[in-house]
């Protein structure tokens, strides 16, 4: 199935929110549903079909959600499908060689998914990066006018290509080690060393109800079973789960960080004090992204005027350019505050309901019913500000 459209991810969150992205796309969840957009991939444009919860493309805080997905709780969009990564110059999806290799193939042609071709003069070393031959360089050696490399000591010339020099360990290096450096040995790209078992496989995410065997690569224990486009062992369930993994038919295990949505059937990431009061969409734990109007300061969303100014010494911002004077908090829209907490305005202006008008202005906001209608709301807002804490209403 072709779609007309093309979303870019990129354009919805800033590239800071992206790096989960880039470590593992589990941050963000991968939500697929259990139809023909699971796994579709457009294959002359190397292009893959993902559902995102709809609340991620959320831009106002007033704007409701609902998506183009299976349901109007996700959002469908288009992104490189797996083994394959955005050119930045072109926008196209290439071959991505960047999980075989530690600089994605630099000095060299990633024509095929993980297989790196060096230009010439250039050979992969140990770490499958494309480094300089002699008469240019020598990794940890150096070059004659012969075109041999001669190696430093501590180092020998790689036995397969002699093109460059390798670091030596005489005692040998044991299960999932490499030689780093003169007898120094460490753990292979993929393992972690534990005191107990030595180098281990890493899966992120966690394996579930399953041995990490490989790196990414989960062996389930029996009754637990893979889904597709997931490597995490789960009981057979219904539910999307990601960013957890189905304890049983009717439950979800999250992750931490995480916690259960019932619309979505999922684990979306949790933020503090919900990125403000819920001026903003928690995109990953701890990281909020604001909603128009709002800017992130600390772990929290909170609503910036256009001018600062405006707002004068004994002024806030009470939401998107609303300056509220202290300590009563009365709107002064297009004015300051001055130190009685009332809103002064420009010559020219009156105060009316919370905001600086020119006179002529001022029969305009009873024009139409809607607009009447906002006007009633801000009188009742500006009686409370002024006198209504002193009632008692109870």
């Amino acid at each position: 199935m072709h779609c007309k459209w093309k979303w870019k991810w990129t354009e919805v969150l800033p590239p800071l929110m992206l790096l989960g992205l880039a470590a593992g796309s589990e941050l963000y969840g991968d939500i697929h549903t259990a139809s023909e957009f699971e796994a579709l991939s457009l294959t002359h444009t190397n292009l893959c079909q993902r559902e995102l919860p709809a609340i991620f493309f959320q831009t106002n805080k007033n704007q409701p959600v609902r998506g183009n997905g299976s349901s109007i709780f996700f959002q469908r969009i288009e992104q490189c499908c797996a083994g394959y990564r955005t050119d930045p110059h072109s926008g196209q999806c290439v071959p991505d060689c960047g999980l075989n290799t530690p600089d994605n193939c630099r000095n060299g042609f990633c024509r095929v998914t993980g297989q790196c071709e060096c230009f010439p003069d250039f050979v992969r070393n140990e770490q499958g990066a494309c480094i300089h031959t002699c008469p240019i360089a020598c990794q940890h050696g150096r070059c004659y006018l012969n075109g041999t490399c001669a190696c430093q000591p501590g180092y020998i010339l790689d036995p397969e290509t002699r093109l460059f020099c390798r670091a030596r360990c005489p005692k040998g290096c044991g299960t999932h080690e490499q030689c780093v450096a003169p007898d120094k040995c460490e753990c292979l790209p993929g393992y972690r060393h534990s005191p107990e078992l030595g180098c281990q496989p890493i899966c992120a995410p966690d394996c579930g109800y399953g041995k990490c065997v490989a790196p990414n690569q989960c062996e389930c224990i029996p009754g637990f079973i893979k889904r597709r486009q997931r490597n995490v062992c789960e009981a057979e369930c219904y539910l999307h789960c990601e960013n957890g993994f189905c304890e049983s038919r009717f439950k979800c295990n999250c992750r931490t960080g995480y916690q259960y949505d019932e619309n979505t059937t999922s684990c979306l990431p949790v933020c503090p004090d919900d990125c403000g009061r819920g001026n903003g969409v928690c995109i990953a734990p701890g990281i909020c992204r604001c909603f128009e109007g709002y800017e992130l300061r600390g772990n929290s969303c909170e609503p910036k005027c256009d001018s600062q100014l405006s707002c004068g010494d004994y002024g806030k911002c009470l939401s998107p350019n609303v300056c509220g004077c202290v300590p009563n908090e009365q709107h002064c829209l297009n004015g300051s505050c001055d130190a009685h907490g009332h809103c002064v305005c420009p010559a020219g202006q009156t105060h009316y309901v919370g905001q600086c008008l020119e006179p002529q202005h001022i029969e305009r906001k009873l024009s139409s019913w809607q607009q009447r209608t906002e006007l009633n709301e801000d009188m009742k807002y500006e009686f409370n500000a002024l006198i209504g804490r002193l009632f008692n209403w109870s």
